[in-house]
């Protein structure tokens, strides 16, 4: 197996952590492990032996993600490390040479990487600017053969934030169970939206569906490195064994943070203090994207702490995220990452005062490459 670059994980390696500035994130600035804890849980860590943990996730930690999804038992969960994993897990266990899989674009890169890497013929479903970043469901009908075996889509979606209609999510089932193909909904942005009510999970709309998530982004837990994958128990059971040959199990330490994180109080907490971050930043980001209205254009977010603009430029968009990074300092995230060139992805999920820095970085170079 050969696989591509995966272009925006490599330079996010490679600068997030050097960079004055990082606004490529797209969580929302990490919980600390002291508001987490109280004095009995932090009792309790610091007794944990630290050995190996249950491969799966422990029963306790599957029962708290089984909560999540109504009328589901802790056999039909697969703890991972990150979403990332869980990902890597199903295309591993899923894709064989010329399958054929629909992918919403524009997306994160890795199970189109993946998919391509195991040798899927992989058909590029996009959401339209035009449409509110919705797709035409007279697309994604046409995309969908008799030979589709997998539906991948990102809901809410990373880069443009959008949140699926219940007309899209309706078209997307339909067409599945046209193919009797598998639905595999990436749901990692769930509880981050800015306004309204939490998106709708895909779990329970068919018996063929496979959903991601994890605690990076909604609940701003990234260095847990906690996913997992909830699907159908036959699944669960035949993709447990590939586990077995990445990391075969996730931390204990992190399977126990994560269980007090996902309890029915803390849950909320933390997916309130999200929310808090996401309506006090966002005019932020929005403001600055505005006052610039001749050379962006954006459409607002309904979730993540992401806005994905376009920009009226003839420069590619990965020679100016490297300029940013050479001559300011700050790493934000290029369109062509996502096979959109002329697009930018901001992450406005840190803190305000640092933000705001971070975009008056940026503006000084939008100003310099501007001038005749």
């Amino acid at each position: 197996m050969k696989i591509e670059q995966f272009r925006m994980e490599r330079m996010q390696s490679t600068w997030e952590n050097v960079v004055e500035y990082n606004l490529s994130e797209s969580g929302v600035h990490p919980l600390p492990l002291g508001e987490l804890l109280g004095e009995r849980e932090l009792e309790e860590i610091l007794g944990l032996g630290l050995g190996y943990s249950q491969t799966n996730g422990t029963p306790a930690l599957r029962s708290e993600i089984a909560r999540l999804y109504p009328g589901t038992s802790v056999d039909q969960i697969l703890a991972t490390a990150g979403s990332s994993e869980a990902n890597f897990l199903l295309m591993w266990s899923l894709i064989e040479p010329g399958d054929e899989v629909v992918f919403m674009m524009p997306n994160y890169m890795q199970m189109w990487g993946l998919a391509r890497g195991f040798g899927a013929a992989v058909k590029p479903l996009w959401l339209k600017r035009g449409l509110g970043w919705a797709f035409d469901p007279d697309e994604l009908a046409r995309l969908v053969t008799s030979r589709t075996k997998l539906i991948i889509v990102t809901n809410p979606n990373n880069p443009t934030g959008a949140v699926m209609s219940p007309e899209a999510r309706q078209a997307v089932v339909s067409c599945a169970a046209r193919a009797g193909a598998w639905i595999i909904a990436d749901e990692v942005y769930q509880g981050a939206e800015l306004e309204g009510p939490r998106t709708p999970s895909f779990w329970g709309t068919t018996d063929r569906v496979l959903v991601v998530n994890g605690l990076s982004k909604a609940y701003g837990l990234p260095g847990l490195r906690i996913g997992w994958i909830v699907g159908p128990e036959e699944f669960i059971q035949k993709a447990w064994p590939y586990h077995d040959y990445t990391t075969i199990s996730p931390s204990i330490l992190s399977d126990r943070l994560a269980q007090i994180a996902l309890s029915p109080g803390n849950r909320e907490k933390i997916l309130q203090r999200t929310r808090g971050i996401l309506k006090a930043n966002f005019p932020v980001v929005r403001e600055w994207l505005e006052r610039q209205e001749d050379f962006f254009d954006f459409l607002p977010p309904a979730a993540g702490a992401i806005a994905f603009a376009g920009y009226r430029h003839v420069l590619n968009s990965t020679e100016l995220v490297n300029r940013l990074i050479r001559e300011k300092n700050v790493l934000i995230v290029p369109g062509d990452h996502f096979e959109m060139d002329h697009h930018l992805r901001f992450g406005f999920g840190s803190e305000p005062g640092y933000l705001r820095s971070g975009l008056a970085r940026v503006e000084e170079l939008l100003r310099e490459i501007r001038r005749p």
